[in-house]
């Protein structure tokens, strides 16, 4: 009787003790599930979010790392930005106060630089009046630390004066004409002073070299009246433009078969005309502490952006008078110095070009054999010449 009335009970509990389970936890275990799946899925979204922003941004900022990494900057602009950045400039002269003088713009702009001293005023003179017609900026070197004597030409005002007692010509260049600063200049005209000009116009001449393609030229010598080192510097009077010599020049004999230097792509240093990218390279070679620029002849057609042959000549319409007066360690009075003179300052500065000469040359082929980078686009030339 007792086991049948426990039984009896237990079977009248459990449905009320399944009905509690359905009505009251059941329903609390289901809103919390509900609950849980969908902070779950709030979670998880945001989550990926997150992991998707944080991949975008780091997709930019390689991609920006990237990008700057691969823009030149002039070294010590890095901490500035490229919009701020003037690269370049120019030898313009700019009003203290006031509106500038706004003119029509040249489609190009050429540079004449010569050194100069107070004894050449009157040839110079001439020089300058020649380039001003054709538009020309003037900048000149005085060697002999000697300005103010030139106020009263009335050109004086409009030139660029710099001066530095007793330096040459290609001192002043490598300090005062670097690429950067006379990258407005479509032509560079380096010249010496004592250049007779009657014959020369150099708007005529800036249409040949044009024509002709000439990235580095000089106009001709006049063989009768000039003093004359190098004999393809000889105005050809049959010609507008010559670009070898056919002659013999010491152990060389020049020919159609010549390649290089002194048969063909060469100009004398006493006056080089430059283009824009000719001179960004030849720059570079003039060494700071070589003044005289002896040896540089020989290696612009390493400048002539191309066939040497090709791209430098010489410009016989439009010829020079070349005095070869001595100007810095002589005196500028004679043509021809006395003895005396050349046994002073003069045969010393000849005696220090000389020096100079063979220490470029020392320099030009230690660094040929040290550059492992570098090959020489004249070599099997050179030894066809040779």
């Amino acid at each position: 009787m007792k086991r049948r009335m426990s039984t009896s009970i237990s079977t009248k509990t459990e449905p009320k003790r399944q009905r509690l389970f359905t009505h009251c936890f059941l329903p609390m275990i289901l809103l919390l599930s509900a609950a849980f799946f969908i902070g779950s899925a709030f979670i998880i979204t945001d989550y990926k979010e997150k992991i998707l922003g944080w991949g975008s941004v780091m997709v930019l900022q390689y991609s920006r790392s990237k990008m700057c990494e691969t823009q030149c900057r002039a070294y010590g602009s890095e901490a500035l930005p490229r919009g701020i950045i003037s690269e370049t400039s120019d030898l313009e002269m700019r009003p203290l106060w006031g509106a500038q003088n706004k003119k029509k713009p040249k489609l190009s702009m050429n540079l004449l630089a010569i050194a100069v001293g107070i004894k050449q005023k009157e040839n110079v003179n001439k020089m300058v009046k020649k380039f001003l017609e054709s538009d020309f900026v003037v900048m000149l070197f005085h060697y002999d630390g000697i300005v103010d004597q030139w106020k009263d030409l009335e050109w004086n005002d409009r030139a660029i004066h710099v001066s530095a007692v007793n330096q040459t010509k290609w001192w002043f260049a490598k300090r005062f004409l670097h690429p950067d600063i006379v990258s407005e200049y479509g032509y560079i005209f380096l010249w010496d002073e004592d250049l007779g000009v009657d014959h020369f116009n150099a708007k005529r001449y800036l249409s040949i070299i044009k024509k002709e393609g000439l990235e580095i030229s000089q106009p001709a010598l006049d063989p009768e009246k000039s003093e004359l080192h190098h004999p393809i510097t000889a105005r050809d009077k049959n010609s507008t433009v010559h670009r070898r010599t056919y002659k013999v020049i010491g152990r060389t004999k020049c020919n159609e078969n010549s390649t290089g230097p002194p048969c063909t792509g060469f100009v004398e240093m006493m006056a080089p005309v430059f283009s824009r990218a000719s001179w960004r390279c030849s720059w570079h070679m003039i060494q700071s502490d070589l003044v005289f620029g002896w040896g540089l002849d020989f290696q612009l057609g390493y400048c002539a952006q191309g066939d040497r042959t090709q791209k430098i000549g010489i410009v016989d319409s439009e010829y020079l008078i070349h005095d070869a007066l001595p100007t810095l360690g002589g005196s500028a009075e004679n043509k021809v110095s006395s003895p005396s003179s050349e046994s002073g300052g003069r045969s010393e500065v000849k005696k220090q070009s000389y020096i100079e000469l063979e220490i470029f040359k020392s320099r030009w082929k230690r660094a040929v054999n040290q550059d492992n980078c570098w090959s020489d686009p004249f070599e099997q030339s050179t030894k066809k010449q040779k």
